[in-house]
């Protein structure tokens, strides 16, 4: 794949992304975790880049958000997806659905979309699913108890690059291939040219070794597996409590995890725990070995009558008293009695087997001594075989366990990577069920009659949008308390209506809706029709009326709806504020007649939507947000605009309630002025 046509991707992000194994399907599928371990690309950016490469697959410029009103509306869909995700990488991943006017992508998010919403959010799962997180790789670790070693200059390079755990020497022959196993437990011999060499130590000769670094250096298997331990079981659990097909025997991949501990070492083995204890204990073990012998040739000593003659003593004095000759003569059975105590001291307390136990016979010497000593020499040979032993033993059960642990890594991979995605389905599952989405109907064509009382309808061919029952998670209310609204819309359309009635709320909730459709994903509402828009231009109402360098650059913005792209949907809130009234009438009215023009769809609210339409050189709709009255000082509004209908001013509605039995005929007067 040329990465460098991905938009959004330079030079840099592409020798990132070219040093990852499967970078290809990461970005097919959106892996945000796999293209994330790519050097120096955060989860964040990875996120992006997986964003170009979809837009990418579809031919998508990813021009739909054409204002920051509208991005904002997009921001707002992401932070209530992003409420209802758990781990951090669902969060990034969900940034990786986005409005578009492609059909195709629109489709392909569909049918992640069915499939998320055939899913219950079991609670079991989403509690093991805040122990999940993209695996990762472990720390670089050193390992010093064996080495490479290889005559050729080239191979050398390469192995330090392959093995950056080892040390890797240089040897010439034989001889140097000797001394290296004299100072390593084990040494591998790259070379062919050692096969068959007779010398004594553990050395192996692996030509293939750079195929196999899991079998040479199986330490790196297994840290992986370590210090991703506690992520793996928690995918595994989300698969469980999901009722998801795992891509590996569970059971085997926990049982494999439970032979290792968290620093990477081999545990559960009877055997290697015996011969690690005995080495550990083997100094302490011993000492303890002397006392025993030593505390019962004593109490021997307390318990009898020695007679030492006049010889004796002299010898004693000469030989700066020296026990032996006298051991020998007078406590014989008694110093071989406090010996066996010693060694078999030394064999239970350290569980020695049988051809251990020759050792702790030779350790404690039968020639009588005071105090008993052990024979260090000894003492120091046992040592290097438990030790040998042990080394050996933990070799193969790393070589083992690794070998088991290297062929799920792969099934691991993707263990992990469904649970952090179905955490994303899961987002998108519990948004559904807690707005009440439905999945909405793209057409070509499109008749807001039954949205209100528009006399004829819409020309089959009209194009624009239908809601039903359509209620805004994005209000400051409880979404159950929203009241729900019906609105339709083809063509240019202007939305009147009393202030605080909702005018504004209305136009979120289009623009919300037609984000959500043309991400793909389920909208807030009973039904929902549109068509597929090509632009989203959504202006907030302005705060004040601007002075003249800020009115020139807002007006530059409208010019661009001009030209360009047809089947855009256009949202205007109060535009009439950027100027004088009688001027902004004028100039709605002119914007009207161009997208009218394009038959765009758009909807403009305005106080001022009577004189618009007078100015309009077109017939203009107008709909309205009908007030159906005051109680006690509150507006009573319809939510759902209805059609033609220019709705009525606050002001009036209180000159209405004014003049309700007003007899003096005043509040009558300015009533008629409306």
């Amino acid at each position: 794949m040329e990465f460098e046509a991905i938009p959004g991707v330079g030079e840099k992000t592409a020798a990132a992304l070219s040093e990852l194994d499967d970078a290809e399907r990461a970005l097919s599928e959106g892996d945000v975790a796999t293209l994330a371990r790519a050097p120096g690309l955060s989860e964040g950016r990875a996120a992006a880049v997986a964003r170009g490469a979809i837009r990418r697959r579809h031919d998508d410029d990813g021009g739909f958000l054409a204002t920051d009103r509208a991005r904002e509306i997009y921001d707002d869909v992401l932070g209530l997806l992003r409420e209802r995700t758990v781990t951090d990488y669902a969060a990034k991943r969900v940034a990786t659905l986005y409005p578009t006017q492609s059909a195709s992508r629109i489709a392909e998010v569909r049918e992640f979309v069915d499939r998320a919403t055939e899913r219950d959010p079991d609670p079991a799962a989403l509690d093991a699913l805040d122990g999940v997180e993209p695996l990762a790789p472990p720390s670089p670790r050193r390992v010093r108890d064996r080495c490479l070693a290889t005559a050729d200059a080239e191979r050398f390079a390469a192995a330090e690059e392959a093995f950056p755990e080892l040390s890797v020497e240089v040897v010439e022959d034989t001889r140097g291939l000797a001394e290296l196993a004299r100072s390593y437990s084990t040494v591998v011999a790259l070379d062919e040219q050692f096969a068959g060499v007779d010398v004594e130590g553990d050395v192996r000769v692996r030509p293939d070794a750079l195929e196999h670094p899991d079998e040479i250096v199986p330490e790196r298997v297994l840290a992986f597996f370590a210090e991703n331990r506690s992520r793996i079981l928690a995918a595994a659990e989300v698969h469980e409590a999901a009722g998801m097909d795992a891509p590996c025997d569970i059971d085997a991949l926990r049982d494999a995890l439970a032979r290792l501990d968290d620093d990477g070492t081999i545990v559960g083995d009877a055997e290697l725990d015996r011969l690690t204890t005995a080495v550990d204990d083997l100094d302490a073990t011993v000492a303890t070995a002397e006392s025993v012998a030593n505390d019962r040739l004593r109490d021997a000593i307390r318990e009898r009558d020695v007679t030492i003659e006049g010889t004796d003593f002299l010898s004693l004095v000469e030989q700066g008293a020296r026990v032996d000759s006298l051991l020998d003569r007078e406590l014989d059975d008694e110093y071989d009695d406090a010996v066996a105590a010693a060694r078999e001291h030394l064999v239970d307390a350290l569980d020695l087997r049988p051809e251990e136990a020759d050792f702790a016979e030779r350790a404690f010497p039968n020639d009588p001594a005071f105090p008993v000593e052990h024979e260090s020499s000894v003492v120091s040979r046992l040592r290097t075989e438990l030790k040998a032993g042990r080394d050996r033993r933990a070799a193969r059960l790393k070589r083992e366990l690794a070998a088991d642990l290297s062929a799920l890594r792969d099934p691991v991979e993707a263990l992990v990577r469904d649970a952090l995605e179905v955490d994303v389905e899961y987002a998108v599952a519990r948004f559904a069920d807690d707005f009440d989405c439905t999945l909405p109907e793209f057409v070509d064509g499109l008749d807001t009659d039954a949205s209100g009382t528009r006399e004829g309808g819409a020309a089959s061919d009209a194009h624009g949008f239908l809601i039903e029952g359509g209620r805004s998670p994005l209000l400051d209310v409880a979404f159950g308390e929203v009241d729900p609204v019906d609105y339709g819309v083809s063509g240019a359309t202007l939305l009147s209506g009393v202030n605080s009635g909702g005018k504004t709320s209305t136009l979120d909730l289009v623009a919300l809706v037609v984000v959500l459709a043309q991400m793909g994903l389920p909208v807030p509402a009973e039904r929902v029709e549109l068509e597929r828009f090509s632009e989203l231009h959504y202006y907030a109402k302005t705060q004040g009326t601007l002075d003249a360098g800020a009115f020139e650059s807002t007006l530059r913005d409208f010019r661009s709806l001009a030209d360009g792209a047809t089947n855009r949907l256009v949202l205007v809130d109060e535009l009439e504020s950027i100027t004088e009234p009688g001027a902004s009438a004028k100039i709605v009215a002119g914007i009207l007649e161009a997208l009218d023009e394009q038959a765009a769809t758009a909807v403009f609210v305005s106080h001022l939507a009577g004189e618009i339409r007078d100015a309009a050189d077109f017939d203009v709709a107008v709909d309205g947000i009908q007030a159906l009255g005051l109680e006690d000082g509150e507006l009573v509004v319809n939510r759902s605009p209805v059609k033609d209908h220019l709705a009525r001013s606050t002001p009036e509605l209180i000159v209405e309630k004014l003049a309700d039995g007003d007899e003096s005929g005043f509040y009558d007067r300015l009533l008629r002025k409306f």
